[in-house]
């Protein structure tokens, strides 16, 4: 007798190979098209009422947000059936929903507009995160910045391709400041700062982080070299990590372990162009 089980976990095992090795841009697809219907046509045209915050006044919601992630949650289940979504707006809505990051189902994590105030505000700086992950692992990642036309396609141990083309990280400035992305105050707890304030030191310049993807994706394109962040939300994170993973960087919590995307990690954590910008920024968040 055959384990129905064992079964259905051999055919997801199919389906998701199967994605991953022929069906990438078909998840492309599905993210523009959501972007296109759901977020573009409201860059810009956004009603008082169309905007709701959340957890105060940095912490927005649009109806492009619900909008977008309804129809990502639909498309990208369809084209992996058996496939759960973690996305920020269910989450704030059902926080119970972020359990399907520990089960066996593979996870799309999806942030439908990431970097909203920027969005409300006017301001080209955002994208929509999707990542594709199995038992805490990310497999693939898109980031795509609809405003400034750039697509970012991750997949573990494939590299990144960027609008379609191997991206290729640029080489580090000699001699230069490190600069660094960091939370905003708004989003630390006290201990968090204290740790924050270690990069304020010769030979590092901190700022302001706006859209976390969009950082991640600079220190891919060689543009940034390290973030530092207090908050662990799957879906702020997953995409870009990989993205960073990917050109050659990593990441490291202030424990000096791997962030989890599951969650449960000590905090700030940092994610660099490199194993040793990696190591000196978590030892000047570690005192």
């Amino acid at each position: 007798m055959i384990d129905d089980k064992t079964g259905n976990e051999d055919l997801l095992d199919i389906r998701l190979t199967d994605l991953l090795d022929t069906r990438l841009h078909e998840v492309e697809a599905a993210v523009r098209k959501a972007a296109a219907e759901e977020i573009t046509p409201r860059f810009r045209q956004l009603a008082a009422h169309e905007v709701v915050q959340k957890n105060g006044p940095h912490d927005l919601v649009t109806v492009a947000d619900r909008l977008a992630e309804q129809h990502l949650t639909r498309s990208l289940t369809a084209l992996l059936p058996g496939s759960v979504v973690v996305g920020e707006e269910a989450v704030h809505a059902d926080p119970s929903i972020l359990e399907a990051l520990h089960g066996d189902a593979p996870v799309w994590i999806v942030d439908p507009v990431d970097g909203t105030r920027q969005f409300v505000h006017g301001d080209p700086g955002f994208c929509t995160l999707v990542a594709l992950a199995r038992r805490g692992e990310v497999l693939a990642s898109w980031t795509y910045a609809p405003a400034r036309d750039e697509m970012a396609v991750a997949v573990r141990g494939r590299g990144v391709q960027l609008n379609g083309q191997p991206l290729v990280r640029r080489p580090a400035a000699a001699d230069c400041e490190l600069q660094v992305a960091t939370s905003h105050p708004d989003f630390t707890t006290p201990d968090q700062k204290r740790a924050l304030l270690g990069l304020r030191t010769e030979g590092v310049a901190p700022r302001p982080c706006g859209s976390a993807g969009l950082e991640y994706l600079a220190i891919a394109k060689g543009e940034l070299d390290a973030v530092a962040f207090s908050w662990e939300n799957s879906w702020d994170h997953a995409a870009g990590l990989l993205l960073v993973t990917e050109t050659g960087g990593g990441h490291l919590t202030v424990a000096g372990e791997p962030f989890r995307i599951g969650g449960g990690n000590a905090l700030p954590f940092t994610a660099a162009r490199d194993a040793e910008t990696v190591r000196r920024i978590v030892a000047l968040l570690a005192g």
